[in-house]
């Protein structure tokens, strides 16, 4: 898929840019790079997550399973959209609750880190190999896993998403850059 722009009605002053996308996508990196650039704060909702319930992801997930999660993280995305001028890098399955993309879309300007399943898997078993560890989705083997959740939310990334990036061959920069091109001037 290539870097497309949609069409976005709603006034500019004081949104979000919303960064979506699979796991390993870049969303965190680039957020930051973002931030910097644009001068704004930036948001992880996983890190803010992890944060607030004092353990890691996988922690909560095997403990109290992707439910309990799922609603940790809509209560987290609530708030966190509520707020103006901001960078925010989303979990990778944000999307699967639609108030999670209401949200989000209601002071936002989403734009979906795209990237091929091998590109992904990739990234994934780097973050590992330096202590990262995410939690298996569907339990099968890793590139499968991909391409399966992928199959599923690739319509709803592609329904939330303003911009969409192919971030399978840029470098972070690259990525960062194109989104800022992209940018309506009223973000700037």
């Amino acid at each position: 898929m290539s870097h497309r722009l949609k069409d976005q009605s709603q006034a500019c002053d004081q949104m979000n840019i919303v960064l979506i996308g699979y796991r390993c996508s870049g969303k965190t990196a680039v957020g930051k790079i973002l931030a910097t650039e644009l001068g704004r704060d930036f948001f992880d909702t996983d890190a803010l997550l992890e944060e607030n319930a004092g353990c890691s992801i996988e922690t909560i997930i095997s403990r109290k399973g992707w439910d309990h999660f799922r609603g940790i993280e809509k209560r987290l995305v609530e708030e966190v959209s509520r707020k103006d001028n901001l960078i925010i890098a989303t979990g990778g399955g944000v999307v699967v609750d639609e108030g999670n993309v209401k949200n989000l879309k209601r002071n936002g300007w989403v734009v979906w880190l795209n990237g091929k399943a091998e590109v992904l898997k990739d990234r994934m078993d780097k973050e590992q190999r330096s202590g990262k560890i995410r939690p298996s989705l569907t339990g099968t083997d890793p590139l499968e896993e991909i391409k399966q959740v992928l199959d599923v939310r690739t319509p709803l990334y592609e329904r939330a998403a303003t911009l969409v990036v192919d971030t399978s061959t840029l470098s972070l920069r690259e990525v960062s850059a194109l989104i800022m091109k992209r940018l309506p001037q009223s973000l700037w």
